[in-house]
């Protein structure tokens, strides 16, 4: 008789024998070590048919039967969640971060709520820069560093990488269909003319007719000028910037204010041009740089809450209080279910003591402590508090590494250095991979 039979056969006489036995006639000593009895030696036990196997033996068996059946169910209800998960989750992700075939985001955005798209270092890339800023007419010519002799270009080659996710791809096509019949408004200073610019001329890369994006008065771009709005009239959306470099109100100067006052700050009102901005589609702010002496007390601009002149107010103070008058506006102007609201932290300069201005050719290897900024921690602080939800464009560290990418001596101006504006193409063009991030997720962080 083969094996097969001869086990088939002890089985069914064990099974036989279980199923009629009385646990009163079993011993519970014999129960000491059942997992041993059960695999003794095949040698201490007779498989020859006589003498019958003990009823408690049986029973050995039995549980440990009983024990593998539940093991194995556990395990491979296991098996079967894990599988689902694998294949449900990132599916979930995707839909929820806005997915398709143009922006494709890693899957460590779908498994991780939380990823710090701030969090990350510049590699190089070849696959930059994104325009010539010599073939885009909405560049400032003083921003156009090749253009104005820069004699390297390795600062065009840089991309922003997440530690633990991904930022997409530009494609331009899909970015264009996205903004179809939108209004997107950049409020703030001359950094934030900057990357309306550097917005503007990485969408005309997408068409062959550039004659069909055009501002809207007429006006070149200038420094000075409050409202610039260039319009892509063959996707039917605009890109404005309107010049707030405080976001709030001018005032006018007091009769009986110290001679030293020439003009104020009206904190507790918000600039007089913002009903131009409520009914944008994507509006964002940035203010930060004008925020120092040079601009403020040695211009004899001071602070004004109300009726009183507050001479005695430090800068930060100031700006606080003028952010919590932009948060205010916000909830009380702003419509959530039509305009998202983003809000660009401060941009770091890289002047050297005594206002020496050294760009380098490549990014710096440590921040030297720029990558700090109590203006961008205030913009959090206020933000949290916000009941309208407002998403944080957190720049200043990762730009507190770019110390190549300053406009330095390659301006329209040469006898000036500049250590604080950027280069375009450059770290503005980022900066924008970044907000088009942030506008396309189908969710607000």
């Amino acid at each position: 008789m083969s094996n097969f039979t001869k086990s088939s056969s002890f089985n069914r006489r064990a099974l036989s024998s279980l199923a009629i036995e009385s646990p009163r006639n079993s011993s519970s000593s014999v129960f000491t070590s059942p997992i041993g009895s059960a695999f003794a030696s095949p040698r201490s036990q007779n498989f020859g048919g006589s003498p019958r196997p003990s009823t408690n033996r049986l029973k050995e068996i039995s549980y440990l039967f009983q024990v593998l059946i539940i093991a194995g169910t556990i395990v491979s209800f296991l098996v079967i969640i894990a599988g689902g998960y694998l294949y449900v989750v990132p599916s979930l992700g995707q839909t929820f971060l806005g997915y398709n075939g143009a922006f494709e985001f890693n899957s460590s955005v779908a498994a991780d709520k939380e990823c710090d798209i701030f969090d990350g270092n510049w590699v190089v890339d070849d696959n930059y820069p994104l325009y010539n800023a010599s073939e885009c007419p909405f560049v400032e010519k003083g921003f156009n560093c090749l253009g104005n002799g820069r004699g390297h270009d390795e600062y065009l080659k840089w991309r922003w990488k997440p530690k633990h996710c991904t930022v997409p791809r530009f494609e331009v096509r899909d970015v264009l269909e996205r903004l179809r019949g939108k209004r997107i408004v950049f409020v703030g200073d001359s950094m934030s003319r900057t990357q309306w610019e550097s917005l503007i001329c990485m969408l005309m890369t997408g068409l062959e007719d550039k004659k069909s994006v055009y501002e809207v008065n007429g006006n070149n771009i200038t420094k000075r000028i409050r409202f610039l709005g260039v319009r892509f009239s063959s996707f039917n959306f605009t890109v404005e910037f309107y010049r707030s470099v405080f976001l709030v109100q001018p005032g006018r100067l007091r009769w009986h204010a110290p001679k030293r006052v020439k003009s104020t700050l009206k904190l507790d009102v918000l600039d007089v041009i913002n009903h131009e901005w409520s009914s944008a589609d994507f509006l964002i702010f940035n203010t930060g740089q004008w925020w120092v002496p040079g601009k403020l007390f040695e211009t004899g601009c001071y602070f004004q809450v109300g009726n009183s002149l507050r001479l005695g107010m430090s800068i930060p103070a100031a700006y606080r209080v003028a952010l919590e008058t932009w948060a205010s506006w916000i909830e009380n102007t702003i419509d959530p279910n039509k305009t998202r609201v983003l809000f660009r932290t401060f941009e770091p300069s890289h002047w050297s003591d005594h206002r020496s201005c050294n760009v380098t050719k490549y990014p710096a290897p440590d921040t030297e402590g720029r990558d700090k900024s109590i203006f961008s921690e205030m913009i959090k602080e206020v933000v949290k508090n916000m009941t309208i939800p407002v998403s944080i464009l957190d720049v200043t560290s990762m730009s507190a590494f770019r110390s190549d990418g300053h406009v330095g001596l390659w301006s329209d101006n040469p006898l000036v250095p500049d250590c604080s504006h950027w280069c375009l193409p450059g770290v503005p063009d980022i900066w924008n991979e970044i907000l088009l991030f942030f506008l396309f997720r189908q969710q607000v962080q």
